[in-house]
């Protein structure tokens, strides 16, 4: 009879005891995983990623659409200049105008191959503005711009007007707009532009080289400088010499007579 108690009673016990010990699991907080976890499960390490130093060739490279230009920055060694500027700490920054290689392509066939070094270098030059302009201060900027290739306005002139969302360029020779912004951060601003910005001062022909001078001339030698000819002179002693000459051809009539009278006295 007791066991027959007991039995059921002995079995909401342990019952009991079970749901205690599950209930308090429960309750108790899971432990979190000791890194942030991918979509794999495994934990990474923390990133840090520290700003390195700007490459304005490697900022057009990301696009894709700079190729001609990124290839005129190098062979101008503009962009050593650019990057080396932007280094220092105190400086005005910089404002560039990429072209695109399409703008690149719609020139007439052969027009970049024909430029000079001189001529690439000012084309390239003419892109790069020594300050960093926002959009909306080319609203209030002063024209025409100073650009890289001179301070002379007059064959490099450049003007860029905006209304706060959208900027006119001017050259003389092409009128364009800034299609959209490629990158800028407080010091370098670049700005995709669908047409390549030629001035008169990229385009002027280049002055041919100066013709080599003809040899100087050299000084007459006066005649009576000149050396003695071959023909033999004959010093004469002027104290009986003269006289001798003088009379040399009668002695010689005299000697003649006297041979030719020889056999009338013989």
């Amino acid at each position: 009879m007791m066991q027959r108690l007991l039995s059921p009673t002995l079995l909401l016990l342990i019952l009991f005891l079970l749901c205690t010990t599950t209930y308090g699991q429960s309750l108790a907080p899971a432990a979190g995983p000791s890194g942030a976890t991918t979509t794999s499960g495994q934990s990474s390490p923390p990133t840090s990623s520290p700003s390195g130093p700007t490459d304005i060739n490697a900022i057009l490279g990301k696009t894709g659409k700079f190729t001609t230009f990124i290839g005129l920055l190098k062979s101008t060694q503009m962009d050593s200049q650019i990057n080396s500027e932007l280094q220092k700490k105190s400086n005005p920054g910089f404002t560039i105008f990429a072209p695109t290689d399409s703008a690149f392509s719609d020139l007439k066939t052969g027009t970049l191959n024909s430029y000079t070094d001189e001529q690439k270098a000012a084309l390239t030059k003419f892109h790069v503005l020594h300050s960093f302009l926002t959009i909306s201060q080319f609203q209030t900027v002063s024209n025409p711009l100073h650009t890289e290739a001179a301070a002379n306005t007059e064959e490099f002139p450049l003007n860029v007007i905006g209304n706060g969302t959208q900027v006119n360029i001017t050259t003389g020779l092409v009128n364009t707009t800034v299609d959209s912004t490629v990158y800028s951060d407080g010091q370098l601003a670049v700005y995709e532009t669908p047409q390549v910005l030629l001035a008169q001062g990229i385009l002027r022909p280049q002055a041919p080289a100066p013709a080599p001078l003809p040899p100087k001339p050299k000084k007459a030698t006066p005649l009576n400088s000149q050396a003695p000819s071959t023909s033999t002179t004959v010093s004469v002693d002027s104290s009986g010499a003269t006289g001798t000459l003088h009379y040399a051809p009668l002695v010689v009539s005299i000697g003649v007579a006297v041979v030719a009278a020889l056999p009338l006295c013989i």
